[in-house]
Parts: C-alpha cells; structure tokens; sequence
C-alpha cells in the first residue's frame, strides 16, 4: 500500500533495490547527495548530476527532462554515508519557467522492483524557489527510512549545496547546469505543458520486467485510457480541470507530446506487472479537457489481440492533429518500452554479478562441483529475464511497426518523407501545417522503426547543419569539401520543406554563401526562382543581407513594443523570412557574428529564422563567444548520428536527416509549384 507523505513524513523501506520517479510537467534537473551521519557532503564527488550521473548505489538523469527515474542500490552505499538527498531544480538554460511557482506541483514516488509505489510526495506551497530538496533517504540502525523534505531555495542548486555543507557549491552548480545546457541543446524539444489537448487510448503488449526486476515496464497486456498524460496540465491534487482555451486556434497543442482522450478525473492507480494490467505514468489525481475522441475506424480486437492500428487515432480538432499526436505517442512508446527493455538487462546482468560474488564469498564453492552449478544456475535465471524482456519489447515494437506502416501513407506532404506518393499530388497549401518534419528517429534495438521527428512551425529555434565529423559516421576517408557538399544538399531538402508547406508568399528565403562553394547544391533553389535575390557572395554581400534583416527585427520588435504592429510601412513583408548561412564563419567580420547572434536569439519570435551550415570547430578561433550561438540552436546531420536525446528517458536517437531519393525529381517539381504560385499572387 502506498504511503501519501506530507512535509516532514517519513516511511519505512523494506527494500533495498528502489527507484525514484520524478514528474514535474515542465524539464528539471534531477540530482542526488550523499551525506555523513551529520548530513554533511563532503566534496562534489559525492553528488550524482547530468555531468557525473553515477555514484555508488546510485544513478540519475544525464539530462533535464520532465519526468526522471532514479535508480538507488541501498545496499551498494557506502559505510560512511548516512543519508542519501534527491534534490530537483529548474534549469537556468532553455528558457523555461526560473521558479516552482510558476509551474504544477512536482511529484516525486519511490518504487520497488516490482513497479509498485511504497511512499509518494506531492512538494507543494512552492512559490520563488527554483531548486527543492524532494525526498531524503536516511539511515537509523542499520535500518533505511524515507521522509519527505520540500525544502526549497530561491536562490537555486548554489544555495542549496552550500546549505549542505559543500565548499565547492558555486563551481559545482555552474558546472551542473553547464552539463545541463550541453544536453538541453542536443535534446528534441520537450513538449511543455497544455490547456486543452488529448492523447488516444493505445494498445501494447505485457511489461518487459517480472516482478523482481528493476523499473515499470510502459504498457500492460490491454488498451487503456489514461484521463491525464504525462504532459497534460498538472496542479496541486483536487484542482479542477482547466477548461479549452478561447480564441483563435483554440484547442491545438503548444507542444508535441499528445495529451489522453477521456475526460478529466480522477484515475485509478496504476496496476504493477505483476498484475497484468496497464501502467499509468501520469499522477492519479491530475486531471485534463480533451477534445472528443475521433470516431471508431476499425474493428473491435478479438479477446486477447492487440488492437488494429489505425491512422489518426489520437485525439485532436483536424486529422492533422490527431496524426501528430499519434507520431508524438508512438516516439514516446518506443522510448518507453525501450527504457523498460534496457533498464531489465540492466538488472540481470547485476543481479549476476551479485549471485556470483555470493558464491565465491564462500571459500567451500571455490572447488568441486557446487559452485560451477551455482555459477549455471545464475547464468540460466540472468538468460531467462532477458530472454523474457526481449519478447516483451519484440511484442511492443511489432504493434509499433504495424502502426508506423499504416500511418506513413497518411501523412500530409509536412509530416511525409520525401519517396511518400503524396508528392506526386503535391499543391501548394492555403494554410501553414502544424509541424515540419525534418528526419527520423530511431533506436538500436528497433531497426525496422523509425519514427518521424516533426518541428512545431513557426520554426522555435534554429537549425545548425553540422558539416563537421560526426560521432557515428565512418567518415574517416571522406575530405573536408565532401561532408560541406553534404550538409549543404541537406540543408537544401530542408529549406524547400519549409517553401512547400506554406502558403505562396508567406516564406521567404535568403542565402548567404560568402565564398560561392554551394553554388551547386543550391542550384534548385537558384534556378527555380524561389529564392528572396541571389545567393550573396562577398563581405559586401553578407553585410547587405544581415543589416536588412537586423533592421526588420528592430522594426518589428518597436511596433510591438508601441502597440502599432498595424502600422508598418505598407509595403512591409509579413512573410517569415529563413536566412540560410553557408560555410560560417568564413567570411564574417565581428560586426556580422554579432548580428548574427542577435537574429538567433532575438529572430524567432519575429518571424526570422536562421538555417546554419557550419563546423564548429572552424569558429574555435573565436573563444566561447559563439557557445550561446550553437546551444540556441536545433543540431542536424547530413549522415546519421545518435546525437539527439528524447525528453523523458534521455535515450541516444539515431537521427537520419528527410533527404530527397537518389535520381528523384520531387525536388524541383515541388520547388516550380511554389515559384508558379506565387507568380500567380504577384
């Protein structure tokens, strides 16, 4: 039974092997202490963060995310250390909320091998604070207890590791959230919280984990409907759900990941692998609105059969929403499911070692025959739960596959690769689509699956085109001039991406190519006349292009600031505008970089946006001022890399970038479309 704590509480554990979750509803930073029997920590190698992430007995998060597990070995800690402290704090990177105000009330639960809840906390009364002490785990006796803290500090992690006694406070909370920044640059962007959106009831095979291993599996054996997601607005237990919003685009989602389809209230708690059902993530008693589900397509299941898939079985107000919803569900369940394999083997292979050392702990297992048994008889349970978590994953990501493969040839030309057929009936849109997909995600232990990684429009940060090395690619024998000609065909896909889903005239492009060297990738564009001028050359050229834009987001930035956003010039163009930079740096001044900075940071929210294709390592000659500049923006590959992390499990996803076939002409077939449009508009 679970036991509900308040402020002060503390509870018994029984269990030694614990997992800790944390869901915030907005990404945190998840981070752990280790004290002496004084409370005391002794040095910064006795804290687990994103930088250092395992200690002892002891592992979290390498990344900001909003939902965290926290793996807690009691028995592997060490004599000295007495008290173990989960500590939770708001980012300073990513420009999120900067206090727990502002934000629903964490939840922090400590679970036992077998998924179920043994105390859970609810931090409330939270107002400027921006880092918490959640739970404490102490030991009196020999004997381990949890209570729950809540305190918390404005004055961030600094504050909070210096209360505890670390001398080294402020380097090490610097250093946190330098790591933290690092990963919230690579991550895909967590979706924030929402007023009115819905998930859909989803279908999956049993859990991966038994009961006596390590961490919840995502899905039980049956479809379920879960009244509050893990991204569906969260408040304090009781608060009444929030109704739609009002207003234009009512009901559309401000962040990918879906919310559930059934109606807000209270749902029952979630039912452990041991009991064959499904496993709720979200907390019990957070509640959301929904639009209506959409209306059955497919036959009921057989007893016992997973269901059909169908597209667009998510909830939404358009099919383009419910298909988005669905692609953020099933990126979502892979990880899931995914976490839930890796985190069984991981168990396995420890419980090994641990019935290993056991045996040989005890000098009569040294020789004859009994130990070598034990030895087999260990190997043989480790094969069995892995070879039990292999079949739960294969079963999930079967129903994952039959999904994906009747989802593609749904997709609208946004969501759709470039080989899907629906570019053959391509036609210039009238409104901007939700999202862009810009690649596919997938996991090592799912070849067949890739999932579409989609980009909300207007585009909300930057993309950056690495023509650098990459981490996976075997590029040891491609030159230098060979991965720019890759990066700058990819980033030619992507812009013609962007001039095809919106409206003629509503997306213009700029290109600065300083030194001429992608006058061939960017030929389409060029000969199709799509293109704001010609590609600017020069430093002449790329003061020209910079100034103008510079000046636009001025402009814009004072009309909204005055409250006259309705009276710019008459011959003002609204259209968002792309600037596309090759090779950066070469070519730019300081006076250019620093416009350049200004528009990635200020551009956005102003319809400018910038498409970089550069290597970092060219702009090492200017120190860490370009840092801020590659962290504000989205990171691509033209080859692909694992270099993107999901927000909730922080896997490495294979990232492969949305590039057009060999040999095809949907390039410049699209590309004639939207130059004729919008000849016909002028």
């Amino acid at each position: 039974m679970t036991a509900e704590l308040v402020r002060g509480q503390n509870h018994p554990l029984s269990q030694a092997h614990l997992e800790i979750r944390v869901s915030a509803g907005t990404p945190v930073v998840a981070a752990a202490t280790l004290g002496d029997d004084g409370g005391t920590v002794r040095g910064v190698e006795w804290v687990a963060h994103p930088g250092t992430p395992t200690l002892p007995g002891l592992e979290v998060s390498r990344q900001a995310a909003a939902d965290h597990r926290l793996a807690v070995d009691l028995d592997a800690m060490p004599e000295a250390v007495h008290r173990v402290h989960v500590l939770i704090s708001l980012p300073q990177a990513g420009g999120g909320p900067v206090r727990f105000g502002a934000v629903a009330a964490p939840f922090v639960a400590v679970t036992g091998l077998d998924g179920g809840e043994v105390a859970s906390y609810t931090i409330t009364g939270l107002d400027s604070e921006s880092a918490v002490v959640a739970l404490e785990l102490y030991r009196r006796q020999g004997a381990w207890k949890v209570r729950a803290v809540g305190q918390g500090y404005a004055g961030g992690l600094a504050e909070l590791l210096t209360d505890q006694g670390l001398p080294q406070a402020q380097q090490l909370a610097s250093g946190i959230q330098e790591a933290v920044a690092q990963g919230l640059a690579r991550s895909v962007q967590a979706p924030p919280p929402r007023t009115a959106d819905g998930d859909r009831s989803r279908q999956t095979a049993a859990s991966a984990l038994g009961p006596d291993q390590s961490g919840p599996a995502p899905y039980g054996t049956q479809g379920h409907q879960n009244p509050a997601g893990p991204y569906a607005p969260q408040g304090t237990p009781g608060t009444p759900p929030v109704p739609p919003a009002a207003g234009p685009g009512a009901g559309h989602p401000s962040g990918p990941a879906p919310a559930d389809p059934s109606a807000a209230g209270p749902t029952p708690p979630p039912t452990g692998p041991a009991g064959g059902g499904p496993i709720d993530y979200s907390h019990p008693r957070r509640g959301t609105t929904a639009p209506p589900p959409p209306p059955p397509t497919a036959p009921p299941a057989a007893p016992g059969q997973p269901a059909q898939p169908v597209a667009g079985d998510a909830t939404g107000w358009s099919m383009e929403e419910r298909l988005y919803n669905q692609i953020w569900g099933m990126f979502e369940d892979l990880a899931r499911t995914t976490a839930a394999y890796r985190s069984a083997v991981d168990f396995a292979e420890s419980r090994l070692e641990k019935e290993i050392d056991q045996v040989l702990s005890d000098p009569r297992n040294r020789i004859g025959g009994q130990g070598d048994a034990a030895r087999e008889a260990a190997l043989a349970r480790q094969t069995q739960l892995v070879d039990q978590a292999r079949q739960a994953l294969d079963r999930d990501l079967a129903q994952l596959v039959a999904e994906a493969d009747v989802v593609e040839p749904a997709l609208p030309p946004a969501f759709a690769g470039w080989d899907n057929p629906v570019w053959h009936s391509y036609r210039v849109p009238m409104e901007i689509p939700m999202a862009l997909r810009i690649g596919d995600l997938g996991l090592p232990e799912s070849d067949r699956l890739r999932i579409p990684l989609l980009v909300r429009l207007p585009l909300e940060r930057g993309l950056w085109i690495d023509s650098g090395r990459t981490a996976m690619a075997d590029d040891v024998f491609v030159d230098t001039h060979e991965r720019r000609r890759l990066a700058m065909e990819s980033a030619v896909a992507h812009t013609a991406r962007l001039l095809a889903v919106y409206p003629a005239d509503e997306f213009t492009v700029h290109v600065v190519d300083p030194a001429g060297s992608g006058a061939q990738a960017l030929a389409p564009l060029v000969r199709s006349g799509v293109l704001a001028g010609p590609p600017a050359r020069g430093a002449a050229g790329v003061a020209d292009v910079l100034g103008r834009l510079t000046q636009r987001v001025d402009l814009v930035q004072m009309a909204l600031r005055g409250g006259v956003a309705d009276s710019l010039p008459p011959d003002f163009d609204t259209a968002q505008q792309l600037l596309v930079v090759n090779d950066f740096p070469h070519g730019f001044d300081d006076r250019a970089v620093t416009q350049l900075r200004y528009l990635a940071d200020e551009g956005p929210a102003v319809g400018v946006h910038l498409m970089m294709v550069a290597d970092r390592e060219d702009a090492a000659g200017y120190g860490p001022l370009l840092d801020p500049l590659w962290r504000s923006l989205l990171r691509l590959t033209p080859v692909p890399d694992d270099h993107l992390a999901d927000p909730w499990v922080g896997h490495a996803w294979t990232y492969e970038p949305a590039l057009v076939p060999p040999g095809s002409g949907v390039l410049e077939t699209v590309l004639r479309q939207v130059a004729a449009a919008r000849t016909k508009r002028s």
